[in-house]
């Protein structure tokens, strides 16, 4: 059964919730527009949520693989290798965990440092906040 990857972390333009429901197998993100709950697939968000995420790591790869390694403790340049060839394939395992979702843990993790994705009445992303991101004025 598919799941709703971003449960928890999605919410509407107002800031408010937005719930996940199953209409049959299919998870859907609920967004209340003034009495309607109108509900959108969940993977219509996920993937644009995705396509966000691959458009921020393009092209920074190895800076990116090294700070992961730094922050694992493993700055070998086997280690950093590694984690860069899974930056530069990363599209291949979005969707897998469109099919698996990502851990509660994570989930949780990333609620509580205030990561949310801000979606319209159509499922349209409006914006993804990810506290600690800056953006300099050369990106």
């Amino acid at each position: 059964m598919k799941k709703a990857v971003f449960e928890g972390l999605v919410i509407d333009e107002y800031d408010r919730p937005a719930e996940v429901v199953y209409v049959g197998e299919e998870p859907c993100y609920v967004v209340d527009d003034f009495g309607f709950r109108r509900h959108i697939p969940s993977e219509q968000v996920d993937t644009q949520v995705f396509a966000a995420m691959l458009d921020m790591i393009e092209g920074h790869e190895d800076l990116l693989s090294t700070q992961t390694a730094k922050m694992l403790g493993s700055e070998d340049p086997f280690s950093v290798a590694m984690i860069e060839n899974q930056l530069k394939n990363i599209d291949q395992q979005m969707s897998t965990l469109i099919q698996t979702g990502i851990p509660e843990e994570l989930r949780a993790y990333l609620g509580m440092m205030g990561f949310k994705i801000r979606i319209n009445i159509h499922g349209e992303i409006i914006e993804v906040e990810q506290p600690g991101m800056t953006a300099d004025d050369e990106e």
